[in-house]
């Protein structure tokens, strides 16, 4: 089969920066699916993906021209249909080859299969492989049909009377098989030939006129200006960043933010990127309102010091490249002045009030419909966040008062619930602030700032910054206790209330962001080893929302968070039966989870493991079985040990159990574990020994016992039947 390499291109108005990655990823990869599986794109056909600003495109290697012949194979009729006694064609197999340009004589070489109820008659053809024109056609039509387009655009074609829809209005379409058009080739009312063009200031050759499918992106670099693949455009702007910032010297580095790059790279065709910079006076303004009107409003590159600190100058990068670009770099420094000094102008207002002034606003903004408005919930984050400042330091003690400065256990709690209540009632205060009016992103980063200018001490000030945190996967966490506090009851609120009120996220809606909500909440539990009780954390949070929610709530949503867990664990690498044994048993404290999953792992690794899986699999159905008749009393009478087994099981229990026991209250599990794998031999005897269900009752309720005691020995770490295979 003779091939060639494909090259096809629309060309369009500008496309939409933040999705013109995917829609050139997607064009690419449909229009090579589609050749493939009409046989034109031959074993080992690769593809590669253009997207600038103003084009879609799709190198192909290895297409055919035509496809090659294949085999069909037909199911017509059952034979006692299609045929009679005779052995002729009846005259619904006459009419059926008819319908197949075929005539009655053609009966004769029909195969024959029997389908396992009876012999069916199947017509053997061969059918012609597409043409590339055809099976092109085909292919961009799916492909423009499947491309993931954000908003879709309807526009008159040039006839004056028909109409397309698509994501920007095209304006060519380029088919090349080599170096040959592939005539009759349509799409989106344009006919496909061998021009496109290239940037709209800087083409040396207008329209660029492609020699071949392989010359395409040369050809549009050298006469057309154009970098036309997005990753040697995204490289390239990455390169010319850091060159820039290393001529400046001194360490200074561009902000790292790869959706901006993405964002940038779908705005230019050929990049250049220049050097800016804007008064120092700014500086004075929070960083963090300047990186995000620079980056959010401009697309610039802001850069920092080696410290983090932001410095004066920053980046742009031009779609042009003029010999003065003095003309360019004044331009963007004008344009950006202004935003600057709305930030400065907001920042300086905002200071004349003080947070504390602002607690009353709250009460105007609605939060919910069901649940009131932010200043109730405020109210609601209060009471939780105390009642967890006091779990905490109840579990803490006397380390609080080392960790806040203080000699006195009493001093150091009464600061740490002044400290939280003070950061809860005033966590939202900057929602009504003019800066976060026109930067909602910076909720809680500016309350901080304020805070700090209000004169509260630095754990307000942390905990108002912090409490938003971890704001998305990877996120940091607060920096301290009171940070922790604040955040946890500001996130078990959310939750309390979504569940309690019955919205909850569904497969593909989640507005409240519960997932993330939980996810944070146990990421902070886990990760700051903190010595609190899921259970007791939600208990804790139902108060305070009154007649609001249906207490019955708090069921439903401890095991979303479990479920969330789980799908975390999973995703660290755990596998699914370490996950679900340890889950199984509803840890209370998480903190502990992933102690208990290591010892989890590292019993699975013994000799042992299998048996004592298999084995606690047996006693689980046992004693499942039993109590669905009563509750199974743990207590074994010894008078009644008959057997040797049952002697021997006794005696390792009160052996190694303790031990195990003991293993587990220091938090050694994996000890723990290890200690009961001894416990096999006298297991797998017991069961090969003893009748559990013996109808003595007095001899069947204490053997029930012997295992109550056994199963409860072993399944304190993990529910290790979870195990078994």
């Amino acid at each position: 089969m003779t091939t060639a390499n494909l090259l096809v291109e629309l060309f369009v108005e500008e496309l939409p920066p933040k999705a013109l990655h995917k829609l050139g990823e997607a064009f690419a990869g449909v229009l090579h699916e589609q050749l493939a599986a009409q046989g034109l794109a031959a074993e080992g056909s690769q593809v590669t993906a253009y997207a600038s600003p103003r084009r879609l495109a799709a190198h192909i290697t290895r297409v055919a021209a035509t496809a090659p012949d294949r085999a069909v194979e037909q199911k017509l009729m059952p034979v006692a249909v299609g045929l009679g006694q005779d052995g002729q064609p009846t005259p619904a197999l006459s009419k059926k080859l008819a319908a197949l340009g075929a005539g009655p004589e053609a009966a004769a070489s029909l195969k024959r299969v029997h389908d396992g109820k009876a012999e069916v008659l199947y017509w053997q053809s061969t059918a012609r492989g597409a043409t590339l024109a055809d099976g092109l056609q085909k292919a961009l039509q799916e492909a423009i049909a499947r491309l993931p387009i954000p908003k879709v655009m309807r526009y008159q074609l040039q006839d004056g009377w028909s109409s397309v829809h698509f994501v920007r209005p095209a304006h060519g379409l380029v088919a090349l098989h080599g170096g040959e058009v592939v005539a009759g080739v349509q799409a989106l009312g344009l006919a496909a030939g061998r021009e496109t063009h290239g940037h709209r200031f800087e083409a040396k050759v207008e329209p660029v006129v492609l020699k071949d499918a392989d010359s395409y992106a040369q050809q549009l670099r050298d006469g057309g200006a154009v970098i036309a693949s997005f990753a040697e455009r995204r490289a390239e702007i990455a390169r010319q960043l850091q060159a820039a910032a290393a001529q400046l010297g001194g360490g200074v580095r561009p902000i790292h933010d790869d959706a901006l790059l993405d964002e940038v790279t779908a705005l230019v065709e050929r990049p250049n990127v220049l050097v800016c910079a804007f008064d120092e006076e700014f500086l004075a303004v929070p960083q963090e309102c300047l990186i995000l009107t620079m980056k959010a409003n401009q697309k610039y590159f802001p850069l920092l010091h080696e410290s983090g600190r932001l410095t004066h100058r920053f980046l742009v990068v031009s779609n042009i490249s003029p010999q003065d670009a003095s003309a360019v770099i004044q331009g963007n420094e004008r344009v950006v002045r202004p935003r600057l000094a709305d930030a400065k102008f907001f920042f300086d207002q905002d200071r004349k009030k003080t947070l504390a002034s602002r607690v009353e606003q709250l009460s105007k903004v609605v939060y919910h419909n069901k649940l009131g408005t932010q200043g109730e919930r405020v109210q609601r984050v209060r009471q939780i966040a105390k009642a967890i400042a006091e779990q905490l330091f109840d579990a803490l003690g006397q380390q609080h008062a080392e960790q806040l400065d203080s000699d006195s256990g009493e001093l150091a709690r009464e600061y740490l619930l002044t400290c939280v209540d003070n950061a809860a009632l005033l966590a939202k205060t900057d929602l009504v602030t003019d800066m976060v009016g026109e930067f909602p992103e910076l909720q809680g980063v500016m309350g901080g700032y304020y805070a700090v200018n209000d004169g509260l001490p630095d754990e307000v000030a942390h905990a108002i910054e912090d409490h938003y945190k971890p704001r998305f996967a990877g996120d940091e966490l607060p920096r301290d206790h009171v940070g922790l506090i604040v955040a946890l009851a500001d996130k078990l609120e959310t939750l309390t209330g979504m569940f309690g009120i019955k919205n909850l996220p569904t497969g593909d809606r989640d507005p409240f962001a519960l997932r993330r909500h939980a996810l944070g909440v146990i990421r902070m539990l886990v990760e700051k080893d903190l010595p609190l009780e899921l259970h007791a954390l939600l208990a804790a949070s139902q108060p305070a929302f009154g007649a609001l929610i249906d207490p019955a709530s708090a069921a439903q949503l401890e095991d979303f968070i479990y479920d969330r867990l789980a799908g975390s664990l999973r995703e660290q690498g755990y596998s699914s039966q370490e996950v679900d044994a340890v889950i199984a048993l509803r840890p209370a404290r998480l903190a502990l989870v992933p102690r208990q999953l290591e010892a989890v792992r590292a019993f699975a690794t013994l000799e042992q493991a299998p048996a004592l899986a298999a084995a606690n699999k047996r006693v689980t159905n046992i004693l499942k079985k039993a109590e669905a008749e009563g509750p199974v009393d743990a207590h074994v009478n010894e008078d009644l040990l008959r057997e040797q087994a049952e002697k021997d099981l006794y005696a390792a229990l009160q052996r190694f159990v303790p031990e195990a026991d003991a293993q587990f209250e220091r938090g050694d599990y994996r000890a723990s574990l290890q200690t009961l794998a001894v416990l096999r031999a006298p297991v797998d005897a017991f069961f090969d020994d003893v009748m559990v269900n013996t109808e003595d009752l007095p001899l069947r309720l204490n053997r029930l016992g012997l295992l109550k005691r056994l199963h409860q020995g072993m399944n304190r770490v993990a529910d290790l039947s979870r195990l078994a295979v």
